[in-house]
This record gives structure tokens, C-alpha cells and sequence, in this order.
């Protein structure tokens, strides 16, 4: 079944959102009504298009319309999602407004498509941080039951946004030349080029960022948990696209490193990952060598789409204790690709 399909926003996310629908070959009634603040041209999923000042006529006759984030002083779902949802359309919102709200599923397909229903209309993609440790994290919870979980991230600057990566890239050359970095403190507040921040979004009054307690809210939201205590470190990362997670879990039943291997090398358990934790055959490589993942492996083609997980070994200071390390494409898996595998799992469910 075809449908009339609309995004609203045009950064980083909403460029990967459609590419990979048309890479994807999502059914849609013709071209892709994008929608932004104000109208104009942008290069979106390789090719120019027109994109339209949002409004009421802007969001008739659409079944399915993706928010790819914030444009504009407030949450462009916020403003709008309620009248897309009023026009008939189901909405997808990768924006963080709704999370947590108790009648908006924030969902993962691998990890709890169930949470979706004939009467859904409006679903919460997650924090990227949280979708890719979510995806790895599931297939063991269910298997041990996860008590604890303490993660430190290391996170592209991709994730913040396009002015961060530019940044980034004007920042490099400046300090390899001997020059002071150029530098917006309004998108970070150091300069990012060859340092990490340990800085994503704003401080709150315990210390702890908002990018942090998304981290252990959307978890235990998505894993159906309350009781999962977890506490989270985010770190900005001068890498353009991929976040790595250094996670440490807590489990109620015993679950060795080799058992956690078997089960997150079960496509059937443990959907979307990959494993990169066998003996490394390289000539350079030392006997006792392992492979693992790094942000540069999401740019291979069979690994763009997958959430990788390497380093799996015990941690014999606490009972059942296990580290692993984890690493995905932020843009696809951790924003439009899960978007939109949302949106296919509700087609195939017939609930679009």
C-alpha cells in the first residue's frame, strides 16, 4: 500500500530520512512533501528539493509524516503534530517533546514494536545514544534481567547538529596550521578539534546533563523496566558520524561473556546486531587479539544499518557483571533509519 508521506525538517536527519526511503523503496504516493519553517530549496537525499513553509494546507491528505527534529524557537512536533494527527496522518517524531509521555510509545522495532497499536498515532523515535544500547542491551535483559547499567558514551558531532560538524572541520585545519580554532560557544562550548567534552545539551541541578537522563529515562521507558538503575557520562567526541558506548551491566541471573556472545550473535534473539568480538586473523595482530567496532566501521555498507558490539568480557568486581562496547550510525540507526523501520513494521502489522 502506497502512502502520502511528509518530513518536516531538513538538517542531518532529515537528509539521511530520505535517502534511506528512497534506498529502502518505502511505498510512497509520489514525491516526498518536505516541510521546514520557511520555504526554500535544500539538497536533500542527493537531489534539490522544494521544500515548504509548513502549514495547515502543507499537511492535508498525508498518512504518515516524519518530524526529523527542531527548526525554530520551539519543537516544530510540538507545534505541529497534533494538527498532522487531527488530518488523519500517523506521525513518527524523532524529536525529544514527547518522550515521555505516558500515551506516546517510544519505540525500537527490535525491542518493543508491541507498544504500537491500531489506536497509535503519534510515536516517539528515541535519544540516538539510548536506541543503539537499547538494541544490544534487550536480548541480554531478556535472558539475565538486567539490574544496573553504567554507560559512558563517546559521541559524534554529527549528533548535535551541522553546525557541529562544520565546526569540526574548520577547527582541524586551524590547529594543525598553528592557528587558534574558530569557535561558537553557542554550539559548544570548548573547541571540540582533537579534545572530548564531556558536554551534551544542558546541565541540570544534580550535575548531571539532559542528554544523560534521557539516557536512563527513554531506557527504562523502552525496556519496560523502572527498576533498572542506570546511571550515564555523555561525551562529545570529535568524530563526524558514529557513537561509541562503553556499558557495564548488572545482571539479576548469571550470564557469562560467552553466553552474552552467543545470544547477541543470535540474529533470531537479537536483531540489528552484529558481534565483532572473534579472534583477530590480521598478520600485524597479537594471538590473543580480538576484532571490535569502531565509528569508522558504520560507513561500511554492511554495517551502516547495524548496531555493532565488541569487547564482551566479565566484570569480576560485582556479581554478574559484564562490560561490552558498542557503536552505530547515529543519523541512520539512532534517528532515520529506526524512524522509518518503525513505519515499515506498522505497514507490515497493517496498522498504516
Amino acid at each position: 500500500m502506497a502512502l502520502n508521506v511528509g518530513l518536516v525538517g531538513v538538517g542531518p536527519v532529515g537528509d539521511r530520512l530520505a535517502s534511506i526511503l528512497k534506498e529502502r523503496q518505502f511505498p510512497m504516493n509520489g514525491d516526498l512533501r518536505v516541510m521546514a519553517t520557511r520555504a526554500r530549496s535544500e539538497e536533500l537525499g542527493g537531489e534539490t528539493v522544494q521544500v515548504n513553509e509548513i502549514s495547515d494546507e502543507q499537511l492535508d491528505g498525508l498518512d504518515l509524516v516524519f518530524f526529523a527534529g527542531r527548526e525554530g524557537a520551539k519543537g516544530a512536533s510540538v507545534l505541529w503534530a497534533p494538527t498532522a494527527i487531527d488530518k488523519g496522518a500517523v506521525v513518527i517524531d524523532n524529536a525529544s517533546d514527547f518522550r515521555m509521555f505516558p500515551n506516546v510509545p517510544l519505540v525500537v522495532p527490535e525491542v518493543n514494536m508491541d507498544a504500537v497499536s491500531p489506536e497509535t498515532k503519534h510515536i516517539a523515535n528515541p535519544n540516538c545514544s539510548t536506541i543503539q544500547m537499547v538494541v544490544a542491551l534487550a536480548p541480554l535483559h531478556r535472558a539475565a534481567r538486567i539490574k544496573r547499567i553504567v554507560v559512558s558514551t563517546y559521541q559524534s558531532v554529527s549528533g548535535w547538529g551541522q553546525a557541529a560538524v562544520d565546526e569540526l572541520l574548520q577547527q582541524a585545519p586551524d590547529m594543525l596550521d598553528g592557528r587558534p580554532p574558530r569557535h561558537d560557544p553557542t554550539v559548544m562550548r570548548k573547541p571540540i578539534a582533537f579534545d572530548v567534552l564531556p558536554h551534551i545539551d544542558s546541565f541540570l541541578p544534580d550535575g548531571y546533563t539532559k542528554e544523560e537522563h534521557k539516557m536512563v529515562n527513554e531506557t527504562r521507558k523502552i525496556l519496560g523496566d523502572p527498576n533498572i538503575q542506570v546511571t550515564a557520562t555523555t561525551v562529545r567526541c570529535p568524530v563526524m558520524v558514529g557513537h561509541a558506548e562503553s556499558i557495564n551491566i548488572e545482571t539479576v541471573r548469571p550470564l557469562s561473556a560467552h553466553e552474552a556472545r552467543e545470544i547477541l550473535s543470535d540474529a533470531q534473539r537479537s536483531p540489528g546486531v552484529v558481534v565483532m568480538d572473534e579472534p583477530n586473523t590480521e598478520d600485524y595482530a597479537g594471538p590473543d587479539e580480538p576484532t571490535y567496532p569502531t565509528p569508522r566501521d558504520v560507513e561500511l555498507p554492511e554495517y551502516k544499518d547495524a548496531v555493532l558490539v565488541g569487547r564482551i568480557r566479565q566484570d569480576d568486581t560485582v556479581d554478574h557483571g559484564l562490560n561490552l562496547w558498542v557503536v552505530s550510525d547515529n543519523l541512520r540507526k539512532g534517528a532515520a533509519l529506526n524512524a522509518i523501520q518503525i513505519a515499515e513494521q506498522m505497514l507490515a502489522r497493517k496498522l498504516l
